[in-house]
């Protein structure tokens, strides 16, 4: 007789999904406070800061969002749940863009359109972050 050892049920993403995905709060998160902090003492170098915390939260979130359509089309019982998820970082990476757009102005035009996305774009990382760790639940027990 052979005695197995059963795995114990996985949650939350595979392992670089989730390095991906927790990468790009932080980095939207400074972009926001950069902008914040640009808007207290109109220091320039606070607006670059900003754009290049912005494009490195849009290489993380594009990666984790090329990995979140891997996981729609893998065969889940929440498939609803992981479409939202999927929207959701979808929408977040539209509005990184946008806000990549804002800050290519001059560091003045881009107040304070900059500062408002910058901080929106921070709460639905968050958010996103909040279902792809806690809600959605792949692996299991077959």
């Amino acid at each position: 007789m052979i005695a197995t050892a059963e795995r114990p049920a996985r949650s939350g993403p595979n392992p670089l999904h989730g390095m991906l995905l927790a990468g790009t709060f932080p980095l939207f998160l400074g972009a926001a406070l950069s902008d914040y902090a640009y808007s207290t003492t109109y220091q320039i170098q606070w607006s670059h800061f900003a754009s290049w915390l912005i494009a490195g939260g849009l290489v993380f979130c594009g990666l984790a969002l090329i990995c979140a359509l891997i996981g729609v089309f893998r065969p889940a019982k929440s498939r609803g749940l992981a479409v939202f998820y999927f929207l959701l970082l979808l929408v977040t990476w539209i509005f990184a863009f946008v806000n990549t757009l804002v800050h290519a102005r001059d560091a003045w035009a881009m107040m304070p359109t900059g500062l408002m996305l910058s901080v929106v774009i921070a709460v639905l990382s968050f958010v996103t972050i909040w279902i792809g760790f806690i809600s959605r639940k792949s692996g299991g027990q077959s």
